[in-house]
């Protein structure tokens, strides 16, 4: 028995295989991975596939290891090796008649890995008393984009060693996507859970992403926000939840929209719907020190010590956030956006590339405005030969044509 590496983007070339070719696959060709990818969206080309590590002894085929990465050269032993794999992807929706029904298996575990370097800050102990309780007690986090919601979230599961499931939601979001709905798996319908019935059925942290951009057919959780179990009508059953399940909602909005143009798409919510939340937690960005600290790990993580820049670039935060909160400017810097920052520099090895990169999906008199600023924040740096090219770095005629930004 031979052995490969798999990765994830590996196994989930294995399920899709599996699904559209059949169980018992134990060889590919180039034709057969191309009707994989027709019948299967968002896979890419499984280069790794036709290396010559799986190639067998009839040119133009290549072996198809299972999800532990074996693969038999024996044919024989290879077909028994791969008909003992469970199948545990998604599956396109493919034109054939249906013929049974079943139940989709799930993962193993949902436990999510530590972020490196995270930093707990500001509501990271109220997140995590609750989680840890196994109470079931809804929660509603709100506040200003990049500010951590959601890692907050899964870094309290990565740490308790709670199983984390997230349901990223929009306006087209309804009851198959939460719920659950039937798909078509080799043939046969299979009903598949969704992200909450999932969640209700291993007792894990429901997480609704982005929760103030959904429509009204957000309504069907109105029996999951009360703790109460759920009846499936198209299958005929009902669902339990499991002791320590409980749902946790992130959004930019206190559910009332937004009428400052900064976030389009948000909706009102119902307002019985926002009455199943007990609390609402307002999130905040990090403070000045946790800030550094933050970015710092960030640095680290790079192999960089530049504590100079770090501070800098929170004094910059700072300085357009007050000025956000005045109605200066209609832009702010989030502590993403400086996370972002100290990856282009990483990558660029410029500090003003770095800065202008990260902050030009703002409007140009917006962009000149914040990179004008740090110039004025970190004095090492010259704004004036930021765009120069080499011919004209000895020429001192445009220094006229330089903004004048005082905004700040």
């Amino acid at each position: 028995m031979a052995k490969i590496k798999m990765t994830e983007n590996r196994m989930e070339f294995v399920r899709a295989a599996q699904c559209i070719l059949g169980s018992d696959t134990t060889t590919l060709t180039r034709k057969s991975i191309q009707d994989v990818l027709d019948n299967y969206d968002g896979l890419a080309f499984p280069a790794w596939a036709v290396g010559k590590d799986l190639k067998t002894e009839v040119r133009g085929e290549y072996y198809l290891p299972n999800l532990g990465g074996e693969f038999a050269r024996d044919a024989a032993s290879n077909v028994e090796q791969m008909t003992v794999t469970k199948i545990d992807a998604p599956v396109p929706q493919l034109m054939m008649a249906p013929t049974a029904i079943g139940v989709m298996d799930q993962q193993d575990s949902y436990v999510p890995e530590k972020f490196d370097g995270y930093v707990s800050w500001g509501n990271f102990n109220t997140v995590k008393d609750v989680v840890k309780s196994e109470i079931f007690y809804p929660l509603f986090i709100t506040g200003l984009s990049g500010n951590g919601k959601t890692l907050l979230v899964k870094e309290v599961c990565a740490k308790l060693k709670r199983e984390f499931i997230r349901a990223n939601i929009t306006i087209e979001t309804d009851e198959d996507d939460l719920i659950g709905g039937f798909r078509l798996l080799n043939g046969e319908t299979v009903w598949h859970d969704g992200p909450v019935v999932t969640a209700m059925k291993r007792g894990a942290i429901l997480l609704l992403d982005e929760i103030d951009l959904a429509s009204n057919k957000i309504m069907c959780l109105q029996p999951v926000l009360e703790g109460s179990s759920v009846y499936i009508k198209k299958i005929g059953k009902w669902v339990h939840p499991k002791k320590g399940f409980n749902v946790i909602a992130t959004a930019n909005t206190k559910g009332q929209g937004a009428d400052d143009g900064k976030f389009i798409g948000t909706n009102i919510l119902n307002e019985a719907f926002l009455e199943r939340f007990p609390v609402t937690i307002e999130q905040s960005y990090p403070t000045a020190a946790m800030e550094k600290k933050i970015l710092n790990n960030e640095f680290g993580k790079h192999g960089i010590e530049d504590s100079e820049f770090a501070e800098n670039l929170v004094k910059f935060a700072d300085v357009v956030r007050k000025t956000f909160a005045e109605g200066g400017v209609d832009e702010i810097i989030s502590t993403r956006r400086l996370v972002h920052i100290v990856g282009a520099y990483a990558i660029f090895d410029d500090k003003l590339k770095a800065i202008e990169m990260c902050v030009a999906r703002f409007d140009t008199e917006t962009k000149e405005s914040f990179v004008d600023l740090y110039s004025k924040i970190d004095a090492g740096v010259d704004i004036e030969t930021m765009n120069q090219t080499p011919e004209d770095s000895d020429d001192d005629d445009n220094e006229d044509d330089k903004d004048d930004t005082d905004g700040f």
